[in-house]
């Protein structure tokens, strides 16, 4: 059993890889060179029925009620099997994204490892809520919470982080006891399929993992969350889409949890360490070229050390390699596709209409040989923009940054919290009280000191305004997965 035959990237249901449909089927492009590397089987409404189906009846006949011992050490048998195949797991991420098979070794492919086995952690520790009442009368009550899993849910991951992010809901959602039905993007299909192979192996029942590749709208992404007998939705990527998501599911009154997009802002205090502060900086911009939602495109600098920090941030960014994602020694791949670098230099063109001053980058490197056939772009940074200029305004989603001035740390907390997004933000500074003052004061679901991405995966994460809605990680993803029945008896 493979997920690619041949050229093909297919369906995942019941257990089994379904034989692809060529009437129905779309180009998966390597975003480094623009070459068609596969074919994708995309999932009409009868397969995502199907599956939907299939999801239902595994929970009935077992999945739901196993004992959690048994399902976390499914977990942990499947993280172990992630290791056994590290390197096909680097290949299929890279293939797909573009990004540096650096990034793919240690970020992405470990970080599937960790959420397994955290959620199995997580998940085997978990205890549950009970309160003994006093009545009027002198005798007592037992309430406790029972929790049972949300049913079927749908897993809809981005194409930035595809691996990371999918396992990040998909852990927590099977030590849970759900089933689920999995929507990849449509760039990026190979390591949900992939993942199949490894979920069966580790034993998990037919029916219980389930992916469908295809688009949003009159494709799959659409019918699985249109699917009356979908119990959930938990979806990473756009705010546009999550708003549309959310319009879908309204009328079931279906539980949602998303994690939507973040025009995130840093802040830059004059007493701060400046290498640190512009390591710290280089890496929340231009990490997986700046596609990332967690990513910085705002940072405020303090008057002092401005010059500073434009400058040296600036001398790392034309210090990125940019090359073939399989070198070692490349930094920075690609954008995921044409059409994104379209929008991205979109906001290139907007930001010289406004004044901006290009620090660096500004255009579309020539890489030769197959690479210029890709979607790449430089890293950029702008000076001279304004709070009201819409590239400081917007989300970008690519390796670029406005540098803007402050001199109070009042008006750099209004200029950071000036914005309909909520995801996160960063605060560099040595005065550790200030640091905790300044962090606290973001209207953001994560609030880094003197770091960025450090993650403990027991920890709440998600947004708020545009960047989506509910937590998960640790026990927040537990709440999100389950729903609780309390049992009172009058004792």
């Amino acid at each position: 059993m493979t997920a690619a035959t041949g050229r093909w990237i297919r369906n995942f249901v019941d257990g089994r890889f379904v034989e692809p449909d060529e009437d129905r089927s779309f180009d998966n492009i390597d975003p480094a060179t623009g070459q068609v590397t596969a074919r994708v089987h995309e999932a009409d409404r009868a397969l995502v029925d199907r599956a939907v189906t299939a999801a239902r009846r595994a929970l009935h006949e077992g999945w739901a009620t196993a004992p959690v011992r048994e399902r976390t050490a499914l977990l942990r048998r499947a993280a172990d099997l992630i290791e056994e195949r590290f390197e096909e797991f680097v290949a299929a991420e890279v293939a797909d994204t573009g990004k540096p098979v650096t990034q793919a070794r240690e970020l992405d492919v470990p970080r599937a490892v960790a959420n397994f086995r955290t959620f199995a952690d997580v998940v085997a520790a978990a205890g549950q809520e009970s309160f003994v009442t006093d009545l009027a009368d002198g005798r007592r009550a037992l309430n406790y919470a029972v929790r049972k899993p949300l049913g079927v849910v749908a897993v809809i991951v981005p194409w930035n982080l595809p691996l990371l992010l999918l396992t990040w809901k998909v852990a927590p959602a099977l030590a849970c006891g759900n089933a689920l039905v999995v929507k990849p993007s449509e760039e990026t299909p190979a390591t949900a399929a992939l993942l199949a192979e490894v979920l069966a192996d580790a034993g998990l029942p037919a029916g219980v993992y389930n992916v469908l590749h295809g688009f949003g709208g009159d494709s799959a992404g659409a019918y699985v969350t249109e699917h009356p007998g979908i119990d959930g939705v938990t979806f990473t990527g756009s705010s546009a889409t999550g708003s549309h998501v959310m319009r879908t599911v309204a009328p079931r009154v279906r539980p949602v949890s998303f994690e939507l997009g973040g025009k995130n802002a840093a802040i830059v205090f004059d007493d701060v360490d400046l290498d640190e502060a512009l390591g710290g900086l280089a890496r929340s911009v231009f990490t997986n070229t700046g596609q990332v939602c967690l990513c910085t495109e705002r940072v405020y600098v303090q008057r002092s050390v401005f010059a500073d920090i434009a400058d040296g941030l600036a001398e790392r960014a034309r210090g990125l390699r940019l090359g073939r994602p399989t070198d070692e020694g490349t930094t920075t791949g690609p954008l995921i596709s044409r059409k994104h670098r379209e929008k991205v230099l979109g906001y290139f063109d907007l930001a010289e209409r406004a004044g901006a001053k290009v620090l660096a980058g500004g255009g579309v490197p020539l890489l030769g040989d197959t690479l210029d056939g890709g979607s790449w772009i430089e890293p950029t940074l702008w000076t001279g923009l304004t709070q009201a200029d819409r590239p400081v305004r917007e989300e970008i989603f690519g390796p670029v940054a406005a540098l803007i001035p402050f001199d109070t740390e009042e008006e750099a907390v209004a200029l950071a919290n000036d914005t309909e997004y909520g995801l996160a933000a960063s605060v560099w500074t040595d005065d550790l009280r200030r640091g905790h003052r300044v962090a606290q004061a973001m209207n953001v679901g994560m609030s880094w000191v003197n770091t960025w991405f450090l993650r403990d995966l027991r920890s709440p994460f998600g947004g708020a305004g545009l960047s989506g809605i509910g937590r998960e990680g640790g026990e927040s993803s537990l709440h999100f997965y389950t729903e609780p029945t309390n049992v009172c008896v009058q004792l």
